[in-house]
């Protein structure tokens, strides 16, 4: 059986060569793969994170410019509030100057306005009640005896409506200032603004 028991044993000792090599084998490949995923889990990872921080700056980047447009337009609105008020304010300290030079501006804007032909001037009920004794005799040395004080109150707040004929000239000192918008807007921010 010696003859039989070394042939088992060459057969065996081939047998683990066999599988050791076989094993070897296996945990080259098995290495190999391992690393081949380890490169490939780390350049996926490197791209995963180039490409998050491109999304995140460019995320950060709108909602930054989003932020600068929305405090732009609040201190567009807040200006514009402002000059808006300023408006008002100047409305109000028109309407509320003496009498005297209340009139004697409303004389300067008539001057402006004058047309050919025959006029007619209307006024508020207010301003009719405290018009100058003598605001138609100076009415009549600008106009050359053309426009006339209508007794028929206008239904407006201040200023004075100018009419010829058809055609009617609304001089209230909102439309005055409402029909020159831009350009007194624009000196008003210069002067508020500095602009």
């Amino acid at each position: 059986m010696s003859g039989i028991d070394s042939i088992l044993n060459v057969i065996e000792s081939q047998q683990k060569q066999t599988e050791i090599n076989i094993i070897r084998t296996a945990q080259e490949k098995a290495s190999a793969i391992e690393a081949d995923g380890d490169k490939k889990a780390e350049s996926a990872y490197n791209d995963y994170m180039k490409k998050s921080l491109i999304k995140a700056e460019t995320d950060f980047r709108n909602a930054c410019n989003s932020v600068d447009a929305g405090n732009r337009r609040k201190i567009l609105e807040c200006k514009i509030e402002i000059i808006n008020q300023a408006t008002e304010n100047i409305i109000t300290r028109l309407e509320n100057l003496p009498d005297g030079e209340y009139f004697n501006m409303i004389l300067r804007l008539v001057r402006k306005r004058l047309h050919d032909g025959t006029g007619e001037i209307f006024f508020s009920k207010k301003d009719l009640e405290r018009l100058p004794a003598d605001f138609q005799e100076k009415l009549s040395e600008i106009s050359g005896g053309k426009v006339r004080i209508s007794d028929i109150p206008a239904d407006i707040d201040n200023g004075f409506i100018l009419k010829y004929g058809l055609v009617s000239e609304n001089c209230t000192f909102r439309e005055i200032i409402e029909s020159g918008n831009d350009r007194i807007k624009d000196i008003l921010a210069g002067i508020l603004f500095g602009g």
